[in-house]
């Protein structure tokens, strides 16, 4: 059966993107799609201030630092499944027991489909990313990457050249 006959070839070339898109996904530096540096405390702040933090800056989450070393993170993630709920006073309990500690980081050159990968693949939904020294520079979450991608395919899609015969593909389709 050649290629053009397997229906399941057909699939494939209906859903597999398209070379901007490959491009994008495989040549594109984390550094490229985060626009804000990350914020950093120390593991004895506060969780009510590192929470308000998070307020203020309208942030997901912020890194703990503890003598120039990346110890921690705490995200909004953590906020619900470690804080709410709890009988935890905010005002003198130190956000370093609700952290995650030694988080996964990233370069900040590693690709964007290296981190979607291990995103989707552990759950993480915030990588930090570190220079040369492991010192933080920034934070990647699923919401830049997913932003980045949007707008990567829609320019994609609306470089499209029109195939008029398109319509043929669906002739044969039954269902949704």
């Amino acid at each position: 059966m050649s290629g053009e006959d397997d229906p399941r070839a057909q699939v494939f070339d209906d859903e597999h993107p398209g070379p901007i898109l490959e491009s994008a996904l495989a040549h594109t530096a984390l550094s490229e799609v985060v626009s804000q540096p990350a914020l950093l405390v120390p593991p004895s702040t506060t969780l009510a201030d590192a929470i308000h933090l998070m307020q203020k800056e309208r942030r997901a989450c912020v890194l703990i630092m503890e003598n120039d070393r990346l110890v921690g993170i705490f995200t909004e993630r953590d906020v619900l499944m470690k804080v709410a709920g709890q009988p935890i006073d905010l005002v003198h309990t130190a956000v370093s027991g609700s952290m995650t500690a030694d988080p996964f980081t990233l370069p900040a050159d590693a690709n964007v489909a290296f981190a979607l990968n291990k995103m989707v693949l552990e759950g993480f939904r915030h990588i930090p990313l570190v220079d040369a020294a492991g010192r933080p520079t920034a934070v990647v979450s699923m919401r830049n990457l997913i932003e980045y991608l949007g707008e990567v395919y829609s320019s994609e899609m609306l470089n499209i050249p029109p195939d008029p015969n398109q319509h043929h593909r669906f002739k044969d389709r039954e269902g949704a």
